[in-house]
């Protein structure tokens, strides 16, 4: 781990996966900016006395010039307080430009960061972004306004953005020994129709149950464990939003549904070839070879009912077969995961278990509200979790 001084270390507090905009097929809106500048919420899970801001180009096909950053307290919406306005640096400039493909990290801010509180990052783009890598589920909804507006207190009359942009993470100077979780996999680890901007996602709820370390998630809504789109599948982003996280000591894994349901919501309504029960143990099965070779505690989890959802084509007989034969596999001897987490008994319809329960269903019987999300938290064993 890299300590840039005496018994500090530098650890993630916030991570957003992303998705490469030109995918073939799409959920989520993409979008790029013309001399606009792009205000956008986080809030970190863990503190230190400095911090440093990720930004992406990863997916970018031309080179993404930033003509200024700046980082401060949000109050609400797209207001910020003006006293902890701060300008972000990049090896001493306040303009960069992050090539096609890479990833940059900003200089070092100083000051302490308290968990928890709500930071909003202002870009100002001036120049045609293309269209830009992106996030499916941010912590809250961003906001763009023309021109180079870094400074104001408020954005007014702008467009809201329901997709994340550029911010990929926060890392914080913490004690070197700090050691947190990644929540690793698809819309129930994203968070997928929880309320924005209140932490309403089963990792950050369960997050606020521990009382040390803390969790970062790297879901994406639409990922699939063995195929692209929507996202780089698991077994290909394993290295970058798992195992290059600074600070990663437990890996929550959630993944496999929409392996199961996307195809043939895609094909819908022809019919379309699902991977088998034994697909997706193996490909779980080498996730979880690959996170323990690097010295990782491994948390599995159950695959998460969704009977009835009112996705076309997401809900069949044969997906609900591997559906069971996986969640039989989690629940028995024979997985190489150091603990498995019963998603699908938290939070299912006890008369009809193959669905969600009325009271945590988010209304497409898919994804959990924030109700559900608390439930599967509340059903974690803290001591899966010693951080």
């Amino acid at each position: 781990m890299n300590s840039t001084r005496a018994g500090k270390a530098w650890i993630a507090a916030h991570r957003s996966a992303t998705i490469d905009p030109y995918e073939a097929f799409k959920l989520f809106e993409v979008r790029g900016f013309t001399d606009q500048t792009v205000r956008q919420t986080v809030r970190p899970a863990g503190g230190g006395e400095a911090l440093r801001v990720r930004l992406s180009n990863r997916y970018g096909r031309t080179p993404l010039d930033i003509g200024g950053a700046h980082l401060a307290r949000r109050t609400e919406g797209s207001t910020i307080d003006p006293t902890t306005d701060v300008t972000l640096l990049f090896a001493g400039a306040e303009t960069v430009t992050v090539p096609a493909g890479e990833e940059i990290i900003s200089d070092p801010v100083e000051g302490t960061l308290t968990a928890g509180e709500e930071l909003a990052l202002s870009l100002y783009l001036p120049g045609d972004t293309g269209l830009t890598t992106h996030s499916a589920i941010p912590y809250d909804v961003g906001h763009a306004v023309p021109g180079d507006q870094l400074t104001a207190e408020s954005l007014d009359e702008s467009d809201e953005l329901i997709t994340g942009h550029f911010l990929t993470g926060i890392d914080v100077l913490a004690p070197e020994d700090t050691r947190i979780a990644v929540a690793f996999g698809d819309s129930w680890i994203e968070g997928m129709a929880t309320t924005p901007g209140t932490g309403g996602s089963f990792p950050a709820q369960l997050d606020r149950r521990l009382t040390s370390g803390w969790i970062v998630a790297t879901g994406i809504s639409g990922n699939r464990l063995l195929t692209d789109e929507i996202g780089a599948h698991l077994l290909s982003r394993v290295q970058h939003d798992a195992l290059d996280i600074p600070g990663a000591s437990h890996v929550i894994i959630h993944a496999g549904l929409n392996d199961l349901g996307l195809p043939g919501a895609i094909a819908f309504p022809e019919p379309a070839k699902l991977p088998t029960a034994a697909d997706l143990i193996t490909a779980l099965t080498a996730l979880a070879d690959r996170l323990h070779a690097a010295g990782l505690t491994v948390i599995g989890s159950t695959l998460g009912p969704y009977a009835g959802t009112v996705y076309p084509g997401y809900d069949t007989e044969e997906g609900q077969t591997a559906r069971a034969e996986v969640n039989t596999w989690f629940l028995g001897d024979s997985h190489p995961f150091d603990a498995v987490i019963d998603i699908a008994a938290a939070v299912a319809d006890p008369g009809q278990p193959t669905r969600i329960r009325d009271d945590y269903n988010s209304g497409d019987g898919l994804h959990v509200n924030d109700a559900g999300a608390k439930a599967i938290a509340d059903a974690v064993d803290l001591s899966l979790l010693a951080l």
